[in-house]
């Protein structure tokens, strides 16, 4: 049997139904996927950055990545968030693909960091290490763990602290 070829590309205008159905049926429920279609119209979004993953013509996985503010400066960073993919796809590696072309993009556009928060064991697997490192915070109470920032090329974060501002459709 040959195995199923995944391909990563920017989302277009027409995939945004199939992006909605992808959210909603990975977290079983609908509020990521109505916040990725309210931080559409933010000035946050990047469209480059909104990446899907297909296999076979059909959307299995989405990942978005916004611009946001450390301590109330623009430091060329980004939140990772959402991503989803398919239950019927999921620990196959469609994500861990998604995260890496989505970081090899955001690199490539000139972003210099990015910040998540996630499962403390999935994302240091791709180079994220607590956000306190360099004295990054939530704007929220979470633990230490699951705030996570990695730069995409070194010194990305030197002098940059305080605490992250989300685009305002996160709240």
């Amino acid at each position: 049997m040959k195995p199923n070829v995944i391909t990563v590309q920017q989302e277009t205008k027409v995939d945004r139904k199939f992006v909605f159905e992808v959210h909603k049926l990975a977290f079983k429920r609908e509020e990521e996927a109505i916040l990725v279609d309210r931080l559409r119209i933010s000035p946050a979004y990047i469209p480059a950055l909104s990446l899907v993953a297909i296999i076979e013509d059909h959307i299995v996985g989405h990942i978005l990545f916004t611009e946001i503010k450390i301590d109330k400066r623009d430091v060329h960073a980004l939140a990772l968030a959402p991503i989803s993919v398919l239950p019927a796809f999921q620990n196959q590696g469609i994500g861990g693909l998604l995260i890496r072309e989505g970081l090899s993009k955001a690199a490539e556009t000139g972003y210099g960091a990015v910040i998540v928060l996630g499962h403390e064991h999935y994302y240091p697997k791709f180079g994220f290490v607590p956000a306190s490192k360099w004295h990054i915070t939530a704007p929220f109470d979470v633990p230490d763990n699951f705030f996570m920032g990695m730069e995409l090329f070194p010194g990305a974060l030197d002098g940059v602290s305080g605490e992250v501002e989300y685009a305002p459709e996160f709240y």
